[in-house]
Parts: C-alpha cells; sequence; structure tokens
C-alpha cells in the first residue's frame, strides 16, 4: 500500500518550515512507525529455494556417508568441528 505524501511551499515559508511540515505529516500518517515496525523483519524463503537447500543438504550427507564407507573419513570424526589453526 503506497501512501503519498505532497507539501507545497506557501507564500513566504523557508525550507525548514516545510521539511518540518513534512516530518510532522509522516508521522501522522503513520508511516515513520511501519518503517521501523518492519525493519529487520527477514523475507520467508521461497519454495524453490527451500526445496534447493534441502536437496543440497541431502546430497552433502550421502557424499559424506560415501566417504565413511569408503575409509577416506574417520568415522570418529563424524560429528565434530575442526577447529582451524589449533
Amino acid at each position: 500500500m503506497a501512501t503519498n505524501i505532497e507539501i507545497e511551499k506557501t507564500g513566504n515559508e523557508n525550507t525548514g518550515a516545510v521539511l518540518r511540515k513534512f516530518t510532522q505529516r509522516m508521522r501522522s500518517a503513520g508511516i515513520v512507525q511501519k518503517m521501523r515496525k518492519i525493519r529487520y523483519t527477514a523475507r520467508p524463503l521461497s519454495d524453490s529455494t527451500r526445496r534447493g537447500k534441502a536437496l543440497r543438504k541431502i546430497r552433502r550427507k550421502s557424499e559424506f556417508e560415501q566417504l565413511i564407507k569408503d575409509g577416506k573419513l574417520s568415522d570418529s570424526v563424524r560429528g565434530k568441528r575442526v577447529k582451524w589453526g589449533k
């Protein structure tokens, strides 16, 4: 929903007064509050993105299991995080 706010300079009004009038209209329209409310909300992932992530996860899991099966990776490593530089 778009909200249009138009302010016109009347007579001898200086730019500070016009800016103040605009700010007041923005506040009264509730635009600032709406923007602050939705500022950090994340967009939900699309179905294709979720499917792609799930497929990548399944593929990685099967590759990892295949490495363990081939003996290229120790089973004791499973589930442990590698600390680099230590």
